[in-house]
């Protein structure tokens, strides 16, 4: 039997790790009397011509819940560094043509929207590999995190990228395309998918779906209706839950809506390590880059305000060199402290977003609209955190943050281009 036939058995499946930074314990999440993940078996079960669903778990707790509902579960080991990976071991042991990979995070997943991906996958054997996507607009567009997709007349992924695609130059109209991470893969592809190199581009967007296009492999994009939320984070615990319960879940602060960005110090503008001189005075060693994107922000709009524990002349003249007139030093109530600079700028909470590296940190967290770790923050600070950086504190965390600010609220040319640039450059520092 081919594997394009009408008749290719299908698996479906779900992996569902306990261990999640942003959330532990998600797959077991509570949704309306179930853990997450009999949600989305329960309706993977619903996709016409599903031969298998099961789901691959590296934890003993997972596996009791998922036998525990009736399901079907299989160990793997708690050592892959993707999804895919963990699909190649489950190959070993469930036997298929298709393989479709549901992440177990997707309460919301329409039966349909899947059963879309496996019959286009079982009527045409020249596609290698499919997924998913949706229209959006240009606003979510310009978000890093909503990863896109362009495609060819026949519906080929061309490219997918955490940058706005296509670049809509002298504001041409443009069509954009989020991707959304379902994947069907054909067996032979998934047996040759760990001797594929990681390619340059996969590591520069950190998209693994690159490794795939780099090598040559075909991706079928299959255009759908713009889909609920998946589960990253305790507050896309909360808009599901509403959701799933009949509720207005409320509107979630975005990038694009942010005017006030408060920072940390120590282990986000540093590294976190603290310098005495021979006089006893405090040195700390700060990135350029961080100071730039503090510039960048403020000369579009965007007010920066400094909230540190500590102080010292050595923080003072930093703030005072980069013109920051935001400030708090020496702070032992970060909260009350968020509050009162968003009254200084006449903003809202939905508008704020902080970033911080340490326990410190959290009541800043939980002032403001969104937050960000570094990537260096413990994981249990990581978990209280909106998102998670790539950057460690000290190394270009906050200028990270700064790049995305100004991407979402369409300025990316202020840093992207020459002329964007010297539309500032007069009154910017390092």
């Amino acid at each position: 039997m081919e594997n394009g036939k009408l008749n290719a058995r299908l698996a479906i499946v779900i992996p569902a790790r306990y261990a999640s930074t942003r959330l532990p314990g998600k797959p077991l999440a509570d949704i309306l009397g179930k853990p997450m993940v009999q949600h989305v078996y329960e309706r993977a079960l619903q996709v016409p011509g599903v031969d298998t669903v099961v789901v691959a778990t590296d934890d003993a707790r997972v596996a009791h819940a998922v036998r525990g509902f009736g399901g079907r579960c299989v160990m793997t080991s708690p050592d892959h560094p993707s999804g895919t990976d963990r699909l190649v071991e489950v190959m070993q042991t469930v036997e298929a043509d298709i393989y479709i990979n549901l992440q177990g995070d997707e309460p919301l997943v329409r039966p349909g929207d899947i059963a879309l991906l496996a019959e286009g996958m079982r009527a045409d054997s020249a596609v290698q590999v499919g997924t998913l996507c949706h229209a959006i607009d240009a606003k979510e567009a310009r978000n890093p995190n909503t990863v896109k997709v362009v495609l060819a007349a026949n519906g080929d992924a061309l490219y997918f990228s955490r940058a706005a695609i296509p670049f809509a130059r002298d504001e041409a109209p443009a069509q954009y395309l989020k991707h959304v991470g379902v994947y069907a893969y054909r067996r032979d592809v998934l047996a040759a998918y760990s001797a594929l190199p990681a390619a340059m581009l996969e590591q520069a967007e950190k998209l693994e779906q690159l490794r795939l296009l780099a090598a040559g492999l075909r991706i079928r994009a299959f255009q759908v209706a713009p889909s609920g939320p998946g589960v990253d984070t305790p507050e896309c615990l909360a808009r599901v839950r509403a959701l799933m319960a009949g509720e207005t879940p409320a509107a979630l602060p975005v990038l694009a809506d942010i005017k006030l960005v408060i920072t940390d110090v120590d282990g986000v503008l540093t590294d976190g390590g603290i310098y005495y001189d021979a006089t006893g005075e405090c040195l700390k060693r700060f990135h350029v880059r961080d100071g730039l994107g503090m510039r960048l922000l403020e000369e579009n709009g965007v007010r920066v305000a400094v909230l540190s524990g500590r102080d010292s002349p050595t923080l003072r003249k930093r703030v005072a060199d980069l013109g920051i007139t935001l400030y708090q030093f020496g702070v032992k109530d970060k909260h009350g402290a968020c509050r009162e600079l968003m009254a200084q700028a006449g903003v809202e909470v939905n508008q704020t977003v902080c970033i911080g590296d340490d326990s410190i940190d959290l009541p800043a967290f939980a002032a403001c609209g969104l937050s960000y770790a570094v990537a260096d923050a413990p994981v249990y600070v990581q978990a209280c955190a909106s998102a998670v950086l790539v950057k460690e504190g000290g190394k270009g965390a906050f200028r990270e943050l700064a790049d995305a600010i100004l991407v979402a609220q369409g300025k990316e040319h202020v840093f992207g281009s020459a002329e964007g640039f010297s539309t500032v450059m007069g009154r910017v520092v390092q």
